[in-house]
């Protein structure tokens, strides 16, 4: 069934979430703050700071005009970096108290908001109020903007506290190379899908320096043990850890140089500093902050997390990644599952 859908941030994965509402016949508005990039998106239908060798539907309509996108939307999806995610959702809410619209909102990012560590869709709550809105969903999993803009078989979770809006959700973005699965665990989803950027950093430094698989496995196995740890400590269940926004999301960014934090962690591992990386990369690397959000709330909760303290300490207190790492490898023996 045909709806509107407004999609906020036009960035890779916006715009081809974007696509992808398109091609299943939704009628779909794309928003931008940035006018060249709109222009380039209505005449030219690419996207190349993003996407590279993409041509997108003559009936995505880009604008930046953020009333225009979401007037008479069904839903509309956040696709935004986590530090601007409260400013546009407070614009949001705005435009939603000036126009009888009351849609049902969908992020699709992965983070921690600086400061307050809260959660994205935390964030979204405190800024548009029950009354604006019909719901709220989060969608997220093992996901490259590349892979699907090549309609490669990518699979991801819908999580809401209403099954009901994950079911609607599902139906929206479901087709032959994109299968959505439904959750509950709304807290676990955000969180796996945040904390695995800091061990793809990890990850990355590790190839970086010339280590080979064994090493790359223990990583992600330790790392999605702490994972774990810290996100059943605010309410998750374990299971979901073991899911997509869990094992599966942590897999991919970890293997794959379309990750940002992977590029990220392998220019670090190569000798580079952290400011020559941001400026390397262009757009935003999620795990940088996440890191040290997620630093912060192990120590608030007096939970063991020593690959991300490692971590923590090469982007933020300027230690060398190998003096890590042997720390690391000298600590005391202990059982795998304590």
């Amino acid at each position: 069934m045909k709806q509107k859908i407004a999609v906020l941030g036009a960035g890779s994965w916006g715009s081809i979430l974007a696509n992808v509402l398109v091609e299943n016949g939704h009628d779909v508005k794309l928003y931008t703050n940035s006018e060249p990039q709109a222009q380039e998106l209505n005449e030219k239908h690419t996207n190349e700071h993003y996407i590279h060798d993409f041509t997108y539907p003559e009936a995505l309509v880009a604008t930046t005009d953020m009333r225009d996108a979401v007037k008479d939307a069904a839903a509309v999806l956040f696709v935004v970096p986590t530090n601007v995610t409260r400013l546009v959702a407070k614009q949001l809410a705005e435009v939603l108290r000036d126009i009888n619209t009351r849609p049902l909102i969908i992020h699709a990012s992965k983070g921690l908001e600086l400061g307050s560590h809260k959660r994205i869709s935390e964030v979204i709550a405190e800024e548009i109020p029950a009354d604006l809105r019909s719901g709220l969903v989060v969608l997220s999993g093992p996901s490259h903007a590349e892979e699907v803009a090549k309609k490669d078989i990518t699979l991801i979770t819908a999580a809401s506290d209403d099954i009901e809006n994950a079911k609607t959700v599902q139906n929206l973005f479901m087709n032959n190379y994109l299968r959505i699965y439904t959750n509950t665990d709304i807290v676990g989803v955000e969180m796996g899908a945040a904390f695995k950027n800091i061990i793809a950093i990890g990850a990355g430094a590790l190839h970086g320096l010339g280590y080979g698989d064994d090493a790359k496995a223990a990583l992600m196995t330790r790392g999605l043990a702490e994972i774990s740890r810290l996100g059943i400590a605010f309410g998750a269940d374990p299971l979901t850890f073991i899911g997509l926004s869990g094992v599966g999301d942590l897999i991919v960014t970890c293997t794959s140089v379309h990750s940002r934090n992977w590029r990220a962690g392998n220019q670090l591992g190569q000798g580079k500093g952290l400011q020559e990386v941001i400026d390397n990369m262009g757009m935003v690397i999620e795990g940088v902050n996440t890191c040290k959000a997620a630093y912060e709330l192990a120590e608030q909760k007096n939970i063991e997390m020593p690959i991300t303290e490692a971590i923590y300490h090469v982007l933020y207190d300027g230690k060398d990644i190998k003096d890590e790492i042997a720390l690391l490898m000298e600590r005391e023996g202990k059982a795998e599952l304590d």
